[in-house]
């Protein structure tokens, strides 16, 4: 073979590789299953707790619900006592990385930067309704039916923020769809 045809393969190589991880994230299929399954996935872990243990502490009572308590309980001294330890470093430090991204991305066009800012911004909201959530359930020692009433309207709000998140998400991408490539 020669060094022609060899760098010929090698530059296709390259061209299949980079297509395939594509950094422009919103013309990407990865990117919007990625969102997909990180929306999916906020909203079935709700504080820790997988949704289906909430529903079964309510169908079932007995162990089921005592297990829905002990892992509440586990997880909201979790966050609480990561909050409180941590809470004004972790802020610092995700104002940081949000703005570095909401510059990068909207002011440089950088559109990864943009892809990441907007799957982060929504799920910072979300942490900081789980340290609410938290305090809410300490504070009212929520138990039965209480804590799981609390646990689903914050899976309701979760969801809300999600679905908002990704339908704007859904339109900055289409527009920058538009952007780069009117017709395709």
């Amino acid at each position: 073979m020669g060094e022609k045809s060899k760098r010929a393969a090698e530059l296709n190589w390259y061209q299949t590789v980079f297509e395939l991880i594509d950094m422009r994230s919103f013309s990407n299929l990865w990117f919007w299953i990625a969102l997909a399954v990180f929306w999916s996935s906020a909203s079935h872990w709700v504080l820790g707790v997988p949704w289906d243990m909430v529903l079964r502490s309510k169908r079932a009572g007995g162990q089921s619900e005592t297990d829905l308590h002990d892992i509440v309980r586990v997880n909201t001294n979790r966050i609480l006592f990561i909050a409180r330890v941590s809470g004004l470093w972790l802020l610092a430090l995700a104002c940081f990385l949000l703005t570095g991204l909401a510059v990068l991305g909207f002011m440089y066009g950088v559109e990864f930067a943009q892809a990441v800012f907007l799957l982060m911004f929504p799920m910072s909201m979300v942490g900081v309704m789980s340290i609410n959530t938290s305090r809410r359930i300490q504070d009212e020692a929520a138990r039965g039916d209480a804590l799981r009433k609390r646990l689903g309207r914050h899976r309701f709000w979760v969801q809300f923020v999600g679905m908002i998140s990704i339908f704007v998400t859904s339109l900055w991408g289409m527009y920058q769809n538009f952007q780069v490539s009117p017709l395709g």
